[in-house]
């Protein structure tokens, strides 16, 4: 049982102001494999009290000496790998070698693309030829909360807490009290590598509490999010008190747009791409348009790779998935199937329970529905299991018309090898990001929606922009700042 009791506070561990225990569910065992405390409103200050005195020492460190510091994270992951990857194994259900390949590794990912980003920050910018003197001055807008999920953790840690650090604002983070080991590891990681006292700094507890704490404090001045639509709005109301900067990546129920031309693999790709992470990614391609010329034979293809993949507990070593978060989260899911079958949606693969070979662990059956109608729950609401719907359309234009019918806009994707018809729909479709024939978006492109799925553009420049603030400068003699 590991022990966590204590916060990462003004660039030491402390204990918290209240000994509030939480105990850390293993999905695989059903069983507790951490506890952690979480905090109360006098360990919410004290963290942000911190990041405020580290501010402006920190925001006028130079930039390449920030960058300097940030990427010596890199080298204290690089030394705690396999543990970081158990860590994140055992809290939240990645299986091992999952964990290893794809959760752990965002970390430097990110991090090297923002280090890349960075470079081309601009921090004084003339306006142009046509106003001499007059300048642009980026500048990092404070103390900043980040509030983390549980599904991809370490992403969204990297997606936030680096480029807040890089664009000179100091922060606080609050994981998710769901897998929360992985987090306490990256504030580690920072100690060693000498980022200053209160630059970054952790408090963990849960979204009523440190979360609600972060979003209404009067010292914070901006609130990066990810998570629900339904937390997302309440974080947006909160926060509109204080007139905070707001930046959420939300829900999605993406749809996946499948051609009569689509190469060989885009059935099986598009299948593998849902179940990853056994369903629990904002981004994955739930719902799957097929032209109807093909659409029995994609049903086909479709339900027998579902039926290949195997479910398996987390530290198994191996190509399976492994069980969801937890309990609540495997009811909800078994609820959706359930709610799939009565709606008239036909099931082709999985189906609800679990798998025969199991009696605990939060697992959940690859599921398939096909013949799903526009409107059915399965089709609008995001399940975040790995349960697909599979829809028929006559033309480009129907297609088009369900894949946009929807609140949320996070990825949606196309596969098709007619070129004109991919950047025709790259355009049209109403999404923060748009992928084709299975191709991933570049390095330092950024991941954000629109519409419920929210507005936050997170990677690259435009991750670091998020955290800074523009001031308009008249008289600025560059001719001075050169020398």
């Amino acid at each position: 049982m590991i022990e966590k009791r204590e916060f990462y506070i003004g660039g030491a561990w402390v204990p918290p102001s209240v000994a509030r225990d939480h105990a850390v569910i293993n999905p695989t065992t059903e069983e507790p494999c951490a506890v952690i405390s979480l905090g109360d409103k006098a360990d919410t200050d004290a963290a942000v009290a911190a990041a405020k005195a580290a501010f402006p020492r920190w925001a006028a460190t130079p930039p390449k000496e920030r960058a300097g510091l940030v990427a010596g994270i890199l080298v204290q992951y690089e030394k705690r790998l396999q543990e970081f990857a158990e860590a994140i194994s055992m809290e939240m259900g990645a299986p091992i070698d999952f964990a290893l390949a794809e959760q752990a590794p965002c970390l430097p990912w990110h991090t090297t693309n923002f280090l890349k980003a960075f470079e081309e920050i601009e921090w004084v910018r003339p306006l142009g030829d046509h106003a001499p003197g007059a300048a642009v001055a980026m500048e990092p807008i404070g103390v900043v909360g980040l509030i983390t999920p549980w599904n991809w953790p370490v992403n969204q840690i990297a997606l936030k807490a680096i480029p807040a650090m890089l664009a000179g604002c100091t922060c606080v983070l609050k994981p998710s009290e769901e897998a929360p080991l992985n987090a306490m590891l990256f504030a580690e990681f920072c100690h060693d590598a000498g980022i200053p006292a209160g630059v970054f700094n952790l408090v963990n507890g849960d979204g009523a509490g440190v979360g609600s704490q972060l979003t209404t404090h009067p010292d914070v001045e901006a609130i990066s999010f990810t998570g629900s639509t339904r937390a997302g709005i309440a974080i947006s109301k909160a926060a509109a008190d204080s007139l905070k900067r707001v930046m959420l990546e939300l829900g999605g129920k993406g749809a996946n747009l499948v051609f009569a031309d689509a190469d060989d693999k885009a059935i099986e790709r598009s299948v593998r791409r849902m179940m990853e992470n056994s369903g629990q990614s904002c981004n994955a391609p739930s719902r799957m348009l097929v032209e109807r010329s093909i659409y029995e034979d994609a049903v086909e293809k479709a339900a027998a790779v579902a039926n290949s993949i195997k479910v398996g507990p987390a530290g198994n070593p191996g190509d399976h998935i492994g069980p969801v978060v937890n309990k609540s989260q495997w009811e909800k899911i078994q609820g959706y199937i359930h709610k799939g079958i009565e709606e008239g949606g036909r099931l082709v693969a999985g189906g609800p329970g679990l798998p025969e070979e199991f009696n605990r662990g939060f697992y959940v059956k690859p599921t398939i529905f096909a013949d799903v109608k526009p409107g059915m729950t399965i089709e609008k609401e995001e399940i975040f299991g790995p349960v697909m719907a599979m829809i028929p359309f006559d033309s480009e234009e129907e297609a088009l018309t369900i894949a946009n019918d929807t609140v949320y806009g996070l990825t949606n994707y196309v596969q098709t090898t007619d070129a004109e018809r991919a950047n025709r729909l790259s355009l049209k479709l109403k999404a923060g990001m748009i992928e084709m024939n299975g191709k991933s978006r570049g390095a330092g492109s950024f991941f954000g929606g629109v519409k419920q799925s929210g507005r936050a553009r997170e990677g690259g420049v435009w991750g670091i922009e998020e955290f800074l603030e523009s001031k308009a400068i008249s008289g600025y003699d560059f001719s001075i700042a050169a020398e």
